[in-house]
């Protein structure tokens, strides 16, 4: 009796551990994609969910490579928003926030390098939620934004990869 036990535990295990896994790995635009989010106003204060905590950050942004126009109308929509905020502490983030596109891929799929140095602590870097505080709460209604935020969400191969950076021997 205690085999099969034993045997179902261990199939059931190996057949879930995928959605776990996946689930995860997924930046939470996507996780929730469906659901639109509320203005930054209206969101509770924490600490970030994607922040850095030493002087230099690195994120790396694996996306389908037949969706990267999706996820670049999703960057060119955050450099328009922060380019007209008049919030110093979002220009100030993003002062030094530098986005590349890798010429290699990275397995199967696009590969881009957000650079940002110096950090602000204690401050959100995800995509979605930079763009949250650029646009206005007219402008996150807008269904073309909603429908570009969508195909930017699903354009993400993986969640972000980051790294806390820090310079060494005083360079």
């Amino acid at each position: 009796m205690r085999r099969p036990f034993s045997t179902l535990t261990c199939a059931l295990m190996v057949a879930i551990a995928p959605a776990v896994v996946f689930a995860q790995t997924q930046p939470p635009a996507q996780q929730g994609a469906t659901q639109q989010t509320p203005p930054p106003a209206a969101q509770p204060a924490g600490p970030p969910k994607l922040g850095f905590t030493t002087e230099g950050g690195l994120l790396l942004i694996q996306i389908k490579p037949d969706q990267t126009a999706a996820f670049e109308e999703l960057i060119a929509k955050i450099k328009a928003g922060v380019a007209k905020t008049t919030d110093e502490a979002i220009k100030k983030q993003m002062a030094s926030f530098k986005i590349y596109k890798s010429s290699e891929p990275m397995g199967a799929n696009a590969l881009y390098v957000v650079v940002i140095d110096p950090t602000v602590k204690d401050t959100e870097y995800e995509l979605f939620a930079i763009l949250q505080k650029v646009l206005t709460p007219e402008e996150l209604r807008d269904p073309a934004v909603i429908e570009m935020s969508k195909k930017a969400a699903a354009a993400f191969a993986l969640g972000y990869n980051k790294l806390n950076l820090t310079p060494v021997g005083g360079m």
